[in-house]
């Protein structure tokens, strides 16, 4: 485009032609979005913590096409809004690489708390992956 401008139509048809990957993201049904979902888990659900993360589980009624379902509570004290969305995205792809091991009828939220995302950093994605390991250990146990 002439003066190196871009309109919003071109760059919604880049966006698009892009290949996306399903299989490397989170599917929408596997995550927990609505309020009254959550509220679920956390009356009706039990729970065990760790250092870094809180995680609660609910078993729910099967339902065809059963999946393990995930919602993410990361409160503001964690960080800005940057380092909030990177540990969700980081938490949501350990989650599916783990999702085909849970039981299929259980829905999760996982409770980040103050001091992760800073650590994770540090310390690296492996190191992270072996703290959703050790609390999902926890709460097979």
């Amino acid at each position: 485009m002439p003066g190196g401008q871009y309109s919003s139509a071109g760059a919604r048809e880049a966006a698009s032609a892009s290949p996306r990957k399903s299989e490397a993201r989170v599917n929408r049904r596997h995550r927990l979005s609505r309020s009254r979902d959550f509220d679920s888990v956390y009356r009706h659900g039990r729970s065990v913590s760790t250092r870094y993360l809180v995680l609660y589980w609910f078993v729910r009624e099967n339902g065809p096409e059963a999946v393990p379902r995930l919602g993410l509570a990361v409160p503001k004290a964690v960080g800005t809004a940057v380092v909030r969305n990177r540990i969700k995205r980081r938490l949501r792809e350990l989650f599916r690489e783990r999702s085909a091991g849970l039981p299929p009828d259980h829905d999760y939220v996982l409770v980040v708390r103050p001091g992760l995302p800073e650590t994770a950093e540090s310390r690296g994605f492996d190191w992270l992956g072996e703290r959703v390991d050790e609390i999902l250990g926890k709460a097979a146990a």
